[in-house]
């Protein structure tokens, strides 16, 4: 097993990138705003564990149910979208049926938020690239970063302000429905042909 930095480093970023866990700071805010207490290690703990399952039985599941990759990410897309347009809108279009901190801790938090249809492809397409034991060790790496983030997002909030947290909100919000859309047109591409 020979662990490569570069590889490693690249796949962190790219998983980092995709997982967006600073522009997710004001739907934590809002979640904890709703639930009362979010469990940041559980939320980590549970979006790694799916991450590193789906890395070796993401392929395989998918075949198994007959979704292909691109529908996985097409259906992706639309939670991303609607996600967004909450964000945006600044509407509800998701409720909680039952709000406790334990259910919001895993969804929509760990997934699909976190680990999210956009990370699961991620993954997927990183496999094709890079040794697997270099994109764990990126997987673990955010995980750590999520759960440092998770727990700072009071003091985060603290610091920003509510019309911070608003304007970030809004410009994540924006962020999140070009990569909702992005992932849609290169995946619907990919079905229709």
């Amino acid at each position: 097993m020979e662990l490569n930095f570069k590889e490693i480093f690249t796949a962190f970023m790219v998983l980092f990138a995709v997982i967006d866990i600073i522009g997710n700071i004001p739907i934590i805010i809002d979640l904890r705003k709703k639930v009362g207490h979010i469990q940041s290690e559980k939320a980590s703990l549970i979006a790694g564990v799916i991450m590193i399952i789906f890395l070796f039985v993401g392929k395989s599941l998918l075949n198994l149910i007959g979704i292909d990759v691109n529908s996985f990410a097409v259906a992706g897309a639309f939670i991303l979208f609607f996600i967004a347009l909450e964000m945006i809108l600044g509407i509800t279009l998701y409720k909680q049926e039952d709000s406790n901190a334990i259910t919001a801790s895993v969804f929509p938090l760990a997934f699909p938020l976190i680990a999210g249809p956009g990370s699961l492809t991620t993954l997927l397409s990183l496999r094709a690239e890079f040794a697997t034991e270099n994109i764990i060790v990126a997987v673990i790496c955010n995980v750590v970063v999520i759960y440092i983030v998770l727990k700072t997002s009071a003091k985060i909030e603290r610091i920003l302000g509510p019309n911070g947290i608003n304007i970030i909100r809004k410009v994540f919000g924006v962020i999140l429905l070009a990569i909702a859309v992005k992932l849609f047109a290169h995946n619907i591409k990919a079905l229709l042909v």
